[in-house]
């Protein structure tokens, strides 16, 4: 644990000096751009197969085949060290949200989908998908497959919050429906897919900073199946377990 504690403590302060270089005023012959994307988008190890663990949207099939169409199958797993979260700014520009997003932690764990990718190409994609966040590897330690299958050698990353975009729901930044419908029609399809009754349960116990700036944007709130079948279950696992929460949704 405390390895584990030290190394984050390590890896937070590269980040943050990373991030204060990129803001200084550029120095002939040195890129601050080229030093952020070292640390937020690692070389893959030639030769090693790559995974990635999902926390979020990517726990949805369709969500990952949108970005990688040939990811691999994904296994259920449980992640050590790594606490899920309502923090991920979006972007400033038009209408803004609050994503899922993670940050470490040595002492949470939570759910996940762990999925291979096929080739540095595919990694390229998923950074350009996910550029709010740092790619960190994590450890086969850190894993429990929740299917009872080996983990598999290789690479494996996850996405990590960067600093700069880290901050909890506002009005202005709220929490969309339509970004909860995704994240737990994924934790229900694994549910069902591996029968792995209570992970889309899971989900939402172990993720933290659920809040009272949360819009419901479904394109027919009062009638949400006609655009998202799941809408019924999702609902009913919101109400069970964020009561106070669910009653507060506010449409849009």
């Amino acid at each position: 644990m405390k390895k584990f504690t030290l190394f984050c403590m390590a890896f937070l302060s590269a980040l943050t000096s990373t991030f204060a270089l990129a803001d200084a005023t550029p120095v002939k012959g040195i890129a601050p751009a080229g030093a952020i994307q070292d640390v937020c988008h690692p070389h893959p190890e030639p030769g090693q197969n790559q995974y990635i663990a999902g926390y979020g949207s990517l726990l949805e099939k369709a969500s990952r085949q949108r970005t990688v169409p040939n990811a691999g199958a994904a296994v259920p797993v449980r992640v050590q060290g790594f606490r899920r979260a309502w923090i991920a700014q979006g972007s400033p520009t038009g209408f803004s949200t609050t994503f899922l997003g993670v940050s470490m932690d040595a002492r949470s764990r939570m759910n996940a989908v762990l999925f291979a990718l096929p080739d540095e190409t595919a990694i390229s994609a998923m950074d350009r998908r996910e550029n709010g966040y740092c790619r960190v590897k994590i450890s086969a330690a850190q894993i429990t497959a929740l299917d009872k299958s080996p983990i598999q050698p290789g690479e494996r990353w996850i996405y990590v919050n960067k600093p700069q975009n880290t901050a909890p729901p506002s009005r202005t930044y709220p929490i969309v429906q339509s970004y909860v419908d995704v994240f737990l029609s994924g934790c229900l399809e694994v549910e069902r897919a591996f029968q792995l009754e209570g992970f889309a349960r899971e989900c939402i116990v172990t993720t933290h900073g659920w809040s009272s700036h949360w819009v419901n944007d479904r394109i027919y709130p009062r009638r949400p199946f006609i655009y998202q079948p799941n809408a019924g279950a999702i609902d009913a696992l919101l109400k069970r377990e964020l009561p106070l929460r669910f009653r507060s949704i506010r449409i849009e």
